[in-house]
């Protein structure tokens, strides 16, 4: 009896040994199999796709490459796929609200699995809160749709071309303009030998050593000429590169801007003139009654305009004038005779 009891002590140890290894062993594998360590390890965090290519629960969550967890739920919530996934809690600092979710694959034509974003910036989210999907660049879809997009543009394109739309549709099917075309071909080719043998002013240009001569001269001077400038010599040179007169110039603008400015602002008699209506119409007043006046003169009106206009009035006033200087000339000569006084009393 002593050695049945020693048996079967040995057995339930061996038993309690092979059933803590199987424990360890599964620990183990959910461990390394989750991508995100033991289930106390990890936290949950979900987003929505309106297409999630595919994904299933047990896919792979990556950030920035690196398998952080696995997606553990994917079900419809409406119109779109709501996913949930769990995190280590190692890396809740790097998903944020700046974070996009993604739906990414394991190779070029893989699995599909969640690829995050890390962020350093905005507010780390915590358990069971929502990270916001993005649409991943580059996919294979992406690539189909502008393929084709591109073939039918290209489409379009050679219809056009054959419908004899546009410049190349019109030089492929518009004889006329193939016409035209093959005849300016022909006066460039003709342009061209016309040159070559130095006639007109280009061919003469090209070909006569003496036009090439002055215009090398007329470059060499406009390098002495541009020398000069940066030397500060002549005017121009002076004016580039002399400070007083810079100043100098700047000082007459600002006076200018300052009398321009009292103008404006109606200071002084021309400011006063520019802006005030009452001066304005005042002085307009004036002019017009003076071209009144010079209207009447014109006419003979009045005196002034008669002795201005009557000929025989002019000679009239011209003779009496005449006449009082010889009168005041003899009074002078002889003041007795026209001033004879006599005084009497009683």
């Amino acid at each position: 009896m002593a050695r049945t009891r020693s048996l079967a002590w040995s057995q339930l140890k061996i038993g309690i040994l092979g059933v803590g290894a199987l424990a360890l062993a599964t620990m183990l594998i959910l461990a390394v199999g989750g991508q995100g360590g033991f289930s106390w390890e990890r936290y949950a965090l979900k987003t929505r796709f309106a297409d999630v290519k595919g994904l299933k629960s047990g896919a792979v969550v990556r950030i920035a490459g690196v398998d952080v967890g696995k997606v553990t739920d994917v079900a419809f919530v409406q119109d779109v796929v709501e996913v949930t996934m769990e995190v280590n809690n190692s890396h809740q600092q790097r998903i944020t609200d700046q974070s996009r979710a993604m739906i990414g694959s394991l190779s070029l034509l893989g699995e599909p699995i969640i690829d995050v974003t890390p962020s350093s910036q905005g507010r780390p989210l915590q358990e069971w809160e929502y990270i916001t999907s993005a649409r991943a660049p580059g996919q294979i879809a992406d690539v189909t749709e502008q393929a084709s997009q591109s073939l039918e543009q290209v489409t379009g394109l050679m219809k056009d071309i054959r419908a004899g739309k546009g410049t190349v549709g019109k030089l492929m099917t518009d004889e006329q303009l193939f016409t035209e075309l093959n005849a300016l071909v022909a006066n460039a080719e003709e342009v061209a030998r016309t040159v070559r043998q130095g006639k007109g002013t280009v061919g003469m240009a090209l070909n006569d050593p003496q036009a090439y001569r002055r215009l090398n001269a007329s470059l060499g001077n406009l390098q002495e000429m541009t020398r000069r400038i940066n030397a500060g010599e002549g005017s121009l040179g002076k004016l580039l590169n002399d400070d007083a007169l810079a100043k100098s110039i700047s000082s007459t603008s600002g006076t200018l801007d300052r009398i321009t400015g009292r103008l404006d602002r109606g200071e002084g008699t021309a400011g006063k003139l520019l802006t005030d209506q009452q001066l304005w119409d005042r002085v307009n007043a004036l002019t017009a009654r003076f071209d009144k006046v010079l209207t009447g003169l014109e006419q003979g009106q009045g005196t002034a305009g008669q002795l201005l206009q009557d000929k025989a009035l002019y000679e009239s006033m011209n003779t009496t004038v005449s006449e009082m200087r010889a009168l005041l000339s003899d009074i002078r000569k002889d003041p007795k005779k026209y001033l004879n006084v006599r005084v009497s009393i009683f």
